[in-house]
């Protein structure tokens, strides 16, 4: 039985805390939050200790690993606190929205020798972790392009835009991971283009809410991303591979597989809603799998290193929207 820290009750927090109860090998021991009340509802929810500071609850032996589900301006205090007491550490993306920092707190985590697992949830998806498989299993022959499709049913408040660190830093940042684990080698260069198409507010924060990128690899093998702040019917979440002996396609899962079909055409369930509901089993795969590296019988498949390369790609996403040039990729 392992003993995890939460540091983080809002949103995300609550999803990971959910999935902790669920489990028979892992407790939500305690909770950090700076709104103490939100730790302490969620405390009253799930059975788990209240602390006062994250240094108070990394004092205790009792911790095993730690959650941080905190916002992004905290992660790379969070991540060297819990290094620094050598405690295994599942971080949601991003490490930081500054690559300098993110290196200097990477580099600590290493010298520490503790687990880092970042959580781009999205590898665990069934549907997209069956579809890579498959890449791998050479189904396709040589891999030849990827399309992914990734958008939100609404856009965010701009107040949120203007801390968020844009669309491709926030919400692409995602689809640039996975690209990354599709893709048989390392992207080397990106062309992005964006407009202002949903929320005028949102360009007024200076953040575009409509975009598309390219990503190339040494080989010439590309990967077309697109995302969208807004769509009308759901959270629109597809990934289609193509290669030389075929087509692979991951579509949008819906609460149910019925399908009417009356005189007046065919009709089914629209996509989930939001996040929450779509990627419910990849949440509860990815903490499976850090409890796997707290056993020792996994390694970690997302390391802090990954999140630095998703954000190498995000940075140059947005210098090539600011340029309108391709961009080489920084290593």
């Amino acid at each position: 039985m392992k003993n995890l820290l939460l540091l983080g009750a809002g949103r995300i927090g609550q999803v990971h805390a959910k999935n902790v109860v669920a489990r028979k090998d892992a407790r939500l021991y305690g909770i950090v939050d700076v709104h103490r009340p939100a730790a302490a509802a969620l405390a009253e929810a799930t059975g788990a200790k209240v602390f006062d500071s994250t240094d108070a609850a990394l004092a205790d032996p009792a911790i095993d690993a730690v959650l941080i589900c905190t916002s992004t301006d905290t992660h790379v205090e969070m991540i060297l606190k819990a290094a620094r007491a050598k405690k295994p550490i599942f971080c949601e993306k991003p490490v930081d929205l500054d690559i300098g920092k993110v290196n200097a707190c990477l580099a600590e985590v290493g010298k520490a020798g503790v687990p880092l697992v970042m959580g781009f949830n999205r590898r665990f998806d069934p549907s997209f972790k069956a579809l890579r498989d498959r890449i791998k299993q050479g189904e396709l022959g040589e891999l030849e392009s990827i399309k992914i499709t990734s958008r939100d049913p609404q856009p965010p408040p701009p107040a949120y835009v203007k801390v968020s660190g844009g669309l491709f830093r926030d919400m692409m940042i995602h689809d640039l991971d996975m690209a990354r684990y599709l893709l048989p080698e390392e992207p080397t260069q990106v062309f992005a283009t964006g407009s202002v198409l949903v929320d005028k507010a949102i360009g007024e924060a200076g953040d575009v809410d409509t975009a598309m990128v390219i990503v190339k690899t040494p080989s010439g093998r590309l990967a077309h991303i697109d995302n969208s702040r807004r769509a009308a019917f759901g959270y629109d979440q597809r990934i289609e591979a193509f290669g030389a002996k075929g087509m692979l396609q991951a579509n949008n899962p819906t609460p149910t597989a019925v399908v009417a079909t009356t005189t007046t055409g065919r009709q089914g369930d629209k996509p989930f809603h939001f996040f929450l509901e779509r990627y419910a089993a990849a949440y509860q795969a990815e903490l499976a799998h850090f409890l796997g590296v707290l056993a020792g019988s996994e390694q970690p498949l997302v390391t802090g290193e990954d999140g630095r390369r998703a954000l190498l790609l995000a940075d140059a996403a947005n210098e090539s929207l600011r340029t309108g040039r391709m961009v080489e990729v920084k290593s």
